[in-house]
């Protein structure tokens, strides 16, 4: 059990982040795939966890966040009677 805690310990991470801001930890020496980039941060798991907990506020995908701002500031939202006419 030591070992394999040990083992974690040592492993070195990296934060990505995808397209809809939304966060993850991979080892370090992973390639990215395709929709995810280096967000610059690199640890520990918890170092790197803990980097994600102060950087990620709103666990919402950007798409909904967009989507919910829009509709308060007054933009038009299609109705369900416009998408269905089509």
């Amino acid at each position: 059990m030591d070992n394999e805690r040990d083992e974690q310990e040592l492993q070195r991470y990296k934060v990505v982040v995808n397209d809809e801001e939304q966060y993850s930890i991979w080892p370090s020496d992973w390639e990215n795939a395709v929709g995810w980039r280096d967000e610059g941060y690199g640890g520990s798991k918890p170092e790197c966890l803990a980097h994600i907990q102060d950087v990620w506020q709103d666990m919402r995908p950007r798409s909904v966040r967009e989507r919910l701002a829009g509709v308060g500031n007054g933009a038009r939202q299609p109705s369900r009677n416009s998408a269905q006419q089509r």
